[in-house]
């Protein structure tokens, strides 16, 4: 692993009751929310839905018209800020013929990279049979995969494939989980096997979401349920930064395949989040099955 020559130690963590309240959420208990929390809860829900009202009619209106709705974009940023997150972009995304690369945290995420750059994003097959959130990743072009089925892995290859030819921006998250965004789980390269061969003109854009202080409570972990972690992100007084780093993109291919690619994409990821938090990465403390990833099994640190 890459890592920053004069980074710092992780300063120790506040073991207040936020911290609790957190460990409780990660052990998969429904946490409490007070009542102010509650209405922040229903304030931001009503915001948001007052602004599918006003954007979803616009956007099939102009998909008479014309194809690449901008309008998806400007509902995720929009709902990006309701939830809280005040995002801050360092570098340029590519608009056009990118697979971006990141490391992923929440579902913030997804509303943070697509209101800044418009990407679509390569989801789980079950997503896209949930009523509202299913068809709202369809109106933003999301490619389903299912994962698992090592059978329709080619048709699957050739639907990125195709998404990629038709001038999209994808994003891919290969942890294949959230993480508490002070960790880095390895890179499940299986996905970027769109890349072998690469498509003509098609570059990589690694990309770093940095949740500073509150990555932690933010982050969705452990066996905590969707909903609750919905309801705690929504229920947080204020707001909180979120840095978006688009770094420099690079061309797969110059490397030998799709590992290659991962591990220059995580590469960089690893460099600039150590950078940024100014301490190194820490072994995620979540065994995570799909990916057969336990703390258990990790070398111990020296």
């Amino acid at each position: 692993m890459a890592s920053a020559s004069n980074a710092k130690t992780e300063p120790p963590r506040d073991f207040g009751p936020e911290w609790e309240t957190r460990q409780a959420a990660a052990r998969g208990e429904k946490t409490s929310i007070s009542l102010l929390g509650w209405v922040r809860l229903w304030t931001r829900t009503l915001a948001l839905a007052l602004g599918l009202l006003l954007i979803v009619p616009c956007h099939y209106v102009y998909r008479v018209v014309s194809y690449g709705s901008p309008f998806p974009k400007w509902f995720l940023a929009y709902a990006t800020w309701v939830v809280g997150a005040r995002v801050q972009r360092h570098g340029t995304p590519l608009r056009r013929d990118v697979f971006f690369i990141a490391n992923h945290v929440s579902w913030v995420d997804i509303l943070a990279l697509a209101g800044a750059s418009g990407t679509a994003f390569v989801a789980k097959a079950e997503l896209a049979s949930s009523p509202l959130v299913g068809w709202l990743a369809g109106l933003n072009r999301t490619v389903f995969v299912q994962r698992e089925d090592r059978l329709r892995v080619a048709d699957q290859i050739n639907a990125l494939r195709e998404a990629l030819m038709d001038n999209w921006s994808v994003t891919v998250f290969p942890e294949g989980t959230t993480t508490d965004g002070h960790s880095l789980l390895p890179f499940k390269s299986s996905m970027l096997s769109v890349l072998e061969p690469p498509p003509p003109g098609v570059l990589v854009q690694p990309v770093v979401l940095d949740y500073g202080k509150v990555a932690e409570w933010i982050g969705w972990i452990g066996e905590e349920g969707g909903l609750n972690n919905f309801k705690r992100v929504m229920a947080r007084p204020g707001s909180f930064p979120l840095a978006v780093h688009f770094l420099e993109p690079f061309s797969p291919a110059e490397h030998r395949g799709r590992k290659a690619v991962s591990n220059e994409a995580r590469k960089r990821i690893e460099e600039t989040l150590v950078r940024e938090m100014g301490h190194e990465l820490r072994p995620f403390d979540h065994d995570v099955a799909p990916i057969r990833y336990s703390k258990a099994k990790l070398p111990p640190v020296e």
